[in-house]
């Protein structure tokens, strides 16, 4: 009997979850993971490649981490039915730019990966940290995301200043279209984007025989060679990063939008997602903060409880691009850095008013939501770690100093 109530159970949540699919949540879910994945490609390949890989690795690593973060988004959005996004550990690749010159081979990097996934399941299983993490205030939360959010949306008015013919036409399409539909605004802009990069810029020469071999998706097993001084100037700040500028303020952008998800468990999942990638040459899968956001946005569904499938099929999404990742980096690379962001920040705009907006209406508050918000916006680095940690840190104190002289 228990195993028939089992299977009509499970038949029964499927039902439901099939009940909850909506168009708006397949669009978000498409814009977000388009959004995820070209406004940072450049940065995590540059990355892998300062790590000691060559270019057919740095292409395994880049497949790897797009499938890798495609399940776990999957598989994390479906199991707890929330928005909850996955991305790849950008500030890790950052890291990987400034500090790869420290290392003596690829194979030593791939140690460091290893290692680095190891801490984040131990950090996961950790319960103390995944209190910690829960208790971050709402209004603290949105101001830590607004701040990250702030440099992002500036990035429209920095193209109009890099290139103009390229950025007005885009930012009009945005503008049009937004005042018939503001769901289709983004993705209009996007359709017109790549014709009016090949009509400023140009096709490089030899392109056809690029888009011929970049189709089939090539993948290098890289064996780890653990070495001391490699996993101390690479795996433990790399570690860090993610844990304090990608995996906090994803879980702070999920309860600040209403959900109450335990940390614990979404880190263990991308934890072992990095470990099962990083001999591949992925260096670090994590809870993602920026496409987070829209997928937890109205623009997903009005209804907050079939939001999650914005981010489930931002999974799927992730699984094509991580098999067309070749194609899609001999794309990328056509289009300046500054319009990529661009459309970053117009889809980000919305979510940056509703974050400003929440972060300042405790007035009480409103001064540890203020220094929050300026320092996850200044861009500040201190000891390996961003500004939104240090910044959610600070504005943590204020407001528990705060809130204990209000109590006295």
């Amino acid at each position: 009997m228990s195993k028939l109530n089992t299977s009509a159970g499970f038949r029964a949540a499927a039902s439901s979850r099939i009940l909850d699919l909506s168009w708006q949540a397949f669009g978000t879910g498409m814009l977000g993971a388009i959004v995820g994945f070209l406004g940072s490609f450049a940065v995590v390949l540059q990355g892998l490649r300062a790590a000691g890989a060559n270019e057919a690795q740095a292409i395994s690593g880049l497949i790897v981490l797009s499938l890798g973060m495609g399940l776990s988004g999957i598989i994390l959005a479906l199991r707890y039915r929330m928005p909850i996004g996955v991305a790849w550990s950008t500030p890790g690749a950052a890291l990987l730019i400034a500090s790869g010159d420290t290392l003596n081979s690829v194979n030593e990097a791939i140690g460091a990966y290893v290692a680095s996934a190891l801490l984040l399941i131990l950090a996961g299983w950790f319960r103390p940290l995944g209190r910690l993490i829960e208790a971050i205030p709402a209004s603290l939360a949105n101001a830590m995301l607004a701040g990250v959010l702030l440099s992002i949306c500036l990035a429209p008015i920095e193209a109009l200043a890099s290139d103009a013919w390229l950025a007005v036409p885009v930012l009009m399409t945005w503008w049009l279209v937004g005042h018939f539909n503001r769901f289709f605004a983004v993705p209009a802009a996007l359709m017109v984007l790549m014709p009016v990069v090949v009509w400023r810029l140009g096709i490089p020469e030899g392109f056809a025989e690029q888009v011929q071999a970049s189709l089939v998706p090539h993948v290098e097993f890289i064996k780890p060679v653990f070495e001391l001084q490699a996993m101390v100037s690479i795996g433990i700040p790399l570690f860090v990063v993610t844990m304090a500028s990608q995996n906090v303020p994803g879980v702070a952008v999920l309860r600040a939008s209403g959900y109450q998800p335990k940390a614990g468990p979404l880190i263990i999942n991308t934890g072992l997602f990095s470990l099962l990638t990083s001999p591949f040459g992925a260096h670090g899968i994590n809870l993602a903060a920026i496409t987070a956001a829209m997928f937890c946005s109205p623009d997903a569904h009005t209804d907050p409880a079939r939001r999650y499938w914005s981010a489930a099929f931002a999974g799927m999404a992730y699984l094509v691009l991580g098999a067309l990742a070749g194609l899609t980096g001999l794309f990328v690379t056509m289009v300046p850095g500054v319009l990529v962001e661009a459309i970053a920040g117009l889809a980000l705009l919305g979510s940056f008013s509703s974050a400003i907006v929440a972060a300042l209406s405790d007035l009480k508050q409103r001064e540890a939501s203020a220094v929050t918000f300026l320092f996850a916006a200044s861009g500040l680095t201190f000891l390996g770690v961003g500004g939104a940690f240090w910044g959610l840190l600070i504005g943590a104190v204020m407001f528990i100093v705060i809130t204990f002289r209000d109590t006295r």
